[in-house]
């Protein structure tokens, strides 16, 4: 896994969706350790408070949010909340998003219904989000934003043509925001994990998960953290030069 760089993001504030498991909970750690303030959203009160305890423990500030990404509404009083605490918002990881689950079959068999919670969550929460943050962000000429798109986008997994279709949109979102707010400094890039080792993988049988590792060309599968050293690189300023790019992450599944 990447070295932790301590106080590389001292005095940031960041802002991570979906923080409550997975990706989403090591990456706010991840942040923290590396010196930023944080704001986290999730739907599970619970773990979310959890979460926002260890990041307390290191030291750093949290405010935990619990709130449904897909409620307009919600997503509108937890910016206000975050503003009125942190005064500004210099990082935005746009981590929430799922595909089907145990709706998912092949697009024969499809419902429209599941397409349109599947780009509600996995596309439109991400521009909902960014919607709420560039505008500050523009009038300081200074931002980072990180979309969570997916391997899945570029691969084509049966039976994952919606989630596809949705995390493509995030990658077509993140060029065309990427190239808009160059001129403001303000960077954008999405992260496109494989075969991580989250909540939703352990559920798979057996035999699917063995089937996804032998296809990875390292032989295994990843850990949320190894997702996270890549979020805390494009939020720093080592990655300044980067803006548009969708970064991989799935041991060498697909290359571009």
């Amino acid at each position: 896994m990447a070295p932790i760089v301590e106080g590389r993001l001292s005095g940031r504030i960041a802002v991570v969706t979906g923080a409550a498991n997975g990706i989403g909970r090591a990456s706010a750690l991840r942040l923290a350790r590396e010196g930023a303030d944080l704001a986290v959203v999730d739907r599970e009160g619970e773990p979310l408070h959890t979460v926002g305890h260890a990041i307390e423990g290191l030291g750093r500030q949290a405010l935990a949010i619990t709130a449904d990404w897909t409620d307009a509404v919600a997503v509108r009083e937890a910016f206000a909340a975050i503003r009125r605490r942190f005064g500004r918002i210099d990082i935005l990881f746009n981590n929430v998003g799922q595909s089907a689950r145990e709706r998912a079959t092949e697009f024969h068999m499809s419902e429209e219904e599941t397409w349109r919670f599947v780009i509600e969550v996995s596309l439109l929460t991400t521009m909902r989000a960014s919607r709420l943050a560039v505008e500050e962000m523009r009038a300081r000429k200074s931002g980072r934003i990180v979309n969570m798109s997916t391997e899945s986008a570029f691969y084509g997994d049966v039976g994952f043509v919606d989630y596809a279709a949705a995390k493509m949109g995030v990658v077509g979102f993140t060029r065309s925001l990427a190239r808009e707010l160059a001129p403001y400094q303000i960077n954008v890039n999405a992260v496109c994990p494989g075969a991580i080792r989250t909540r939703a993988h352990d559920r798979l049988p057996v035999e699917v998960i063995d089937r996804v590792r032998t296809s990875v060309p390292m032989g295994y599968v990843a850990e949320p953290e190894d997702v996270a050293g890549v979020v805390a690189f494009l939020a720093s300023d080592d990655a300044r030069y980067i803006t548009g790019q969708s970064i991989l992450i799935d041991g060498g599944r697909w290359m571009i």
